[in-house]
């Protein structure tokens, strides 16, 4: 990039000035407290989330195990993957707010490996980024992973080293964090979704990063599953009230639910419950993303089948069926958990950025292609150094322009955060990330308050534009 495009890329990713309107009563009010408006912004995020992990009550310890395996998937009677214990999905781990997580995982494959904790506000030397929080697990090594969870909600876990192989390959798990008193829903229910490249042997596609993949949104497969099935088929009586927690595995692939006439409604974005319960339909469930929904099969369901389907295509495709049987039994009553305390911040959206990221690619690089951040493309080894320091408790905005023409869901580590506009408009999202999906030639601003502290990385989760550079690390002092 020339040194004039530079400086364009740097207001464009910056800006220049804070604009009148609501910004300006957000100043007038810094100015009567004395203080800069980001104090302001960070005093209405109190209380949030916790910053402080809470107090002990248990400790629950785990084994996990990745290895080659041979499983009956897909339709095939063996399908050659890598699997956590022995299954794809992984094993679901469950525990409450106020466990003690320990887990002594084993590599037995044949290349190096990690686990990271995705969503989860871990300290920073249990994250699993290799070189930077923990040395790789190499074949034949243990490391135990120990924390105590900050947030109730929908997490994951998965490599950090050759994701894009190792994901596609079947290594992703679940780990679900309950309330310390869980809502008392009839029944909590888990669907992963995945997509898989299948070759004309019927095994997964052996090549990996292509040259298709880097110059689209990374690898979109030609078998879609939910809890690694292509039928999946959930069966409720009339009355059940059901938490249905959704996770999107796979490597590139957007899914949009379509729920019809289900009374299906959204209660939690990636872990977090929301201020209020929205409407699932339309929300576009990114990779990495998860979206926890309250629904009640009522009376009037008996008997009726209803068929999920992905509308984020063209063409819809078929995701899941779900049976309400003739049976009817009390729905629980309680009020929705999606009340969370989710900061307004008015104002912010015109506040000049205090970091910003510009995404394009080029070519070059290992793979032919590279995905840069501010024209840079982060080396495979983790060698590059930050990108930012944030402060501690410090409200703090930044900016993704998206020059390319591709998708690209940005994964922050070790913080959540709020999408204040998108394309310059301020938007009303009740609830937080801790993934955000970036749309082509889209520019989205977000707000957070950093609560833990390390060096985090921020990454593409099409994990073939992180594996071909679109990473970084971000520092939280």
């Amino acid at each position: 990039m020339s040194k004039a495009g530079g400086r364009r890329a740097a207001a464009l990713i910056l800006g220049t000035a804070v604009t009148v309107g609501s910004c300006a009563l957000l100043m007038l009010a810094a100015v009567h407290w004395g203080g800069d408006p980001r104090n302001l912004l960070a005093k209405e995020f109190a209380g949030a989330y916790l910053a402080a992990a809470p107090a002990v009550r248990s400790v629950r310890s785990f084994e996990i195990q990745a290895a080659p395996a041979e499983l009956a998937l897909l339709g095939s009677e063996s399908l050659h993957v890598w699997a956590y214990n022995g299954q794809v999905p992984g094993p679901t781990l469950r525990v409450r707010l106020g466990d003690r997580v320990q887990v002594a995982f084993t590599n037995r494959l044949a290349q190096d490996t990690t686990i990271h904790w995705h969503g989860v506000r871990v300290p920073n030397a249990m994250d699993g980024v290799p070189d930077v929080t923990q040395p790789p697990v190499r074949p034949g090594e243990t490391f135990v992973y120990d924390f105590v969870p900050k947030d109730a909600g929908t997490f994951w876990f998965h490599p950090h080293i050759r994701s894009s192989e190792q994901i596609e390959r079947g290594l992703y798990g679940v780990l679900v964090v309950e309330d310390a008193e869980p809502p008392p829903y009839s029944r909590d229910v888990l669907w992963v979704l995945d997509d898989w490249l299948i070759g004309a042997d019927a095994q997964i596609y052996p090549e990996f990063n292509t040259r298709h993949d880097l110059m689209h949104d990374g690898r979109w497969g030609n078998v879609i599953t939910v809890n690694g099935r292509r039928d999946e088929v959930l069966v409720v009586k009339a009355g059940e009230r059901i938490r249905l927690r959704l996770l999107d595995a796979a490597n590139g692939r957007v899914f949009a639910p379509d729920f019809s006439e289900l009374d299906a409604k959204a209660i939690a974005v990636d872990g977090l419950y929301a201020a209020r319960p929205f409407d699932a339909n339309g929300f576009e469930l990114a990779p990495g993303n998860r979206l926890d929904l309250d629904v009640t099969f009522r009376s009037e369901d008996r008997g009726r089948e209803f068929r999920i389907v992905d509308r984020f295509t063209r063409s819809p495709i078929p995701l899941a069926t779900i049976r309400v049987a003739d049976e009817v039994v009390p729905t629980p009553r309680f009020p929705s958990p999606a009340r969370a305390h989710i900061p307004a911040w008015r104002g912010a959206a015109d506040l000049v950025p205090d970091a910003g990221y510009l995404m394009d690619a080029r070519a070059g690089g290992p793979f032919g292609i590279e995905w840069t951040l501010n024209g840079e493309a982060f080396p495979r080894d983790h060698s590059a150094g930050h990108s930012a320091e944030l402060m501690l408790g410090r409200w703090t905005k930044l900016r993704f322009v998206n020059q390319s023409y591709r998708i690209h869901p940005m994964h922050l580590h070790g913080q959540f955060f709020r999408v204040l506009t998108r394309n310059g408009r301020p938007v009303d999202e009740p609830y937080f990330h801790d993934t955000v999906l970036v749309h082509s030639q889209e520019t989205i601003e977000v707000g957070l308050v950093p609560l833990d502290p390390g060096m985090w990385m921020l990454h593409c989760h099409i994990l073939e534009h992180a594996e071909a550079g679109m990473m970084t690390m971000v520092g939280v002092h």
